[in-house]
């Protein structure tokens, strides 16, 4: 609880431009995500040479199956549309590197492992929707597919420079999974190139990230 109130206040008293949770940054600009929620715990730090792609690192660690992934992750925009009052974007999402699983009863697995997805979405600044999904492939540690899904509204419009907030509905689907739906409500609050977002689950189970861009 102290690290997520000390987290908010970072988040309320810096001030830059407007962030926005995407896997590509502007020209030149870099990107922390650290992402948690019953399932897993990440953390990608990504660098965008340009407004196309990104090129990073990626941790992951799986708490079911309690193993980790480590690689480079490459992300690229395959279009975007604009116009006055929105934008829409179609993403591709690739990472290669190692999977490994600790286990003190066998013998400790390492893997290569690949995973790859696409990313849609469209707001304006009222409304916003998202989708993506993932393959996740390796030998024998685990190998799955996952989609998801979001919608958003904006309970006020706020100019640039100010707290934005959004209400927003996730919803989870792991097939492999004994349970594989999970929804979420949620609440996402940016200000300046600081993003914050907190959920709890049907499950009762706490959802939380961050995101800062430099």
């Amino acid at each position: 609880m102290k690290y997520f109130f000390n987290c908010f206040l970072l988040f309320l008293i810096f001030i830059s431009t407007d962030i926005l949770a995407r896997p590509i940054s502007y020209p030149d600009g870099w990107t922390v995500m650290q992402r948690n929620n019953f399932m897993r715990h990440s953390l990608h730090v990504h660098y965008s040479p340009s407004i196309n792609y990104s090129l990073g690192y990626r941790s992951e660690y799986w708490r079911s199956k309690k193993w980790q992934f480590h690689g480079l992750q490459i992300n690229y925009l395959m279009n975007r549309i604009n116009t006055p009052l929105s934008q829409a974007n179609f993403y591709l999402k690739n990472a290669v590197g190692l999977a490994s699983r600790m286990n003190h009863k066998i013998e400790n697995k390492f893997e290569p492992n690949l995973f790859s997805g696409i990313s849609i979405d469209w707001e304006d600044r009222r409304y916003y929707t998202s989708y993506e999904n993932r393959i996740n492939y390796n030998k024998s540690i685990d190998i799955f597919f996952s989609q998801k899904a979001r919608i958003g509204l904006a309970p006020y419009i706020g100019r640039y420079g100010d707290l934005h907030t959004w209400i927003m509905l996730e919803i989870e689907h792991l097939p492999q999974t004994k349970n594989n739906l999970f929804i979420t409500p949620m609440l996402r609050m940016f200000k300046g190139d600081y993003l914050l977002e907190a959920g709890l689950n049907i499950n009762k189970e706490i959802m939380f990230n961050f995101i800062k861009r430099f």
